[in-house]
């Protein structure tokens, strides 16, 4: 990416070509996974001959931290790590440790949090929480074991990532939240005991989100026929509790919430394929190697790694950022399908690269 010219002071206040601010940034610390989840990281194409990007390719993590500290400087008030699987990423406590000095310009910590399949937080909870994660989200896509399996597809029990979140609970990294992509034919009849489950088992201490199979990527083999509409997993969840529609957290929420009518927590509906919500989109990724990614469903990234390592300034960085934001006007989701739409058979970037 070259340098600017002109710079761009970091105001705190960077808006996209669509008005929409920049609030929160998802680094990717890996490309790796351990496990071979066929929406995201089918093993057919991600098997032993993969190449996985080298350590060097990869930012450290005081350029990560100085990259997290700039775009605070934009008005970045989230971070959240992910990957491949973040937990995979050795010392990722160290990580956690360093954004955790970060501050908003107005001295406010950040909220700072880690998405994880949850195989490796029973052992690693307590030393990301003392190191200063405020919360965790938790992918688990069925409770019946067999299916569960199936879609890690390499045997990884359910227990042991229940296990991750009563460690991560007991720890204080809550409330917890709980991700299911729901695949049609798949794990949709497990839509209900989850709920059940999680309902029961924890009540407004976990958050269980459904969510809608993604065109992330190339490699999943995507059909529209594979998609459960929220809507339709709204109507099971209200054939089983009385739910209420509850307002947004904050501003560009992911996830339209709904609230038990007897005060035992809340279930989330993420709808990016039948519901967009790309007008109030805040987040920006970047990638394991340093690529700035405006879109889930972008084909490019920006490469910031370079400037980072041919000594670019700090005002360099903040002026890149803001040339490439403020001229952001992705919005997939609203066109999927449309004549406007990016062509089907553009190379998108895979979700392992850059998190969900």
């Amino acid at each position: 990416m070259a340098r600017a010219a002109v710079p761009i002071p970091a105001m705190g206040l960077l808006s996209d070509a669509r008005g929409r601010p920049l609030r929160d940034l998802r680094i990717s610390v890996t490309d790796r996974c351990n496990f071979r989840c066929s929406y995201c990281m089918p093993k057919e194409v991600f098997d032993s001959r993969h190449a996985f990007l080298p350590h060097s390719a990869l930012l450290s993590f005081e350029e990560i931290t100085r990259l997290a500290r700039l775009f605070t400087s934009h008005g970045v008030r989230k971070l959240r790590l992910t990957g491949g699987e973040p937990l995979l990423r050795k010392n990722v406590e160290d990580l956690v440790a360093m954004l955790a000095t970060l501050r908003t310009p107005d001295g406010e910590p950040l909220d700072l949090t880690l998405t994880t399949n949850g195989s490796l937080l029973k052992r690693k909870a307590v030393a990301l929480k003392a190191a200063g994660l405020r919360r965790v989200t938790v992918s688990l896509d069925a409770l019946d074991d067999a299916i569960f399996q199936r879609m890690n597809d390499v045997g990884f029990p359910v227990a042991d990532v229940l296990a991750g979140i009563d460690a991560a609970l007991a720890a204080g990294l809550g409330p917890l939240k709980v991700n299911m992509v729901v695949k049609r034919g798949v794990n949709d009849h497990e839509i209900v005991p989850m709920a059940r489950h999680f309902r029961e088992r924890y009540g407004p201490a976990v958050v269980l989100r459904f969510i809608e199979f993604m065109d992330v990527g190339v490699t999943n083999g995507w059909r529209m026929d594979d998609v459960v509409p929220s809507s339709d997993v709204l109507r099971m969840l209200q054939a089983a509790w009385p739910l209420q529609a509850l307002e947004a957290a904050a501003p560009g929420e992911t996830a339209a919430r709904w609230g038990y009518d007897d005060g035992r927590g809340e279930i989330g509906l993420i709808s990016s394929v039948t519901q967009a919500f790309c007008h109030d989109c805040n987040r920006a990724r970047l990638s394991t190697e340093g690529q700035l990614f405006l879109c889930l469903f972008a084909s490019q990234g920006h490469d910031l790694r370079s400037l980072l390592r041919d000594g670019a300034t700090d005002e360099d960085i903040t002026t890149a950022i803001a040339q490439v934001w403020g001229a952001r006007e992705d919005r997939y989701s609203e066109l999927r399908g449309s004549a406007a739409a990016p062509h089907p058979g553009e190379r998108r970037v895979e979700m392992h690269y850059i998190g969900g």
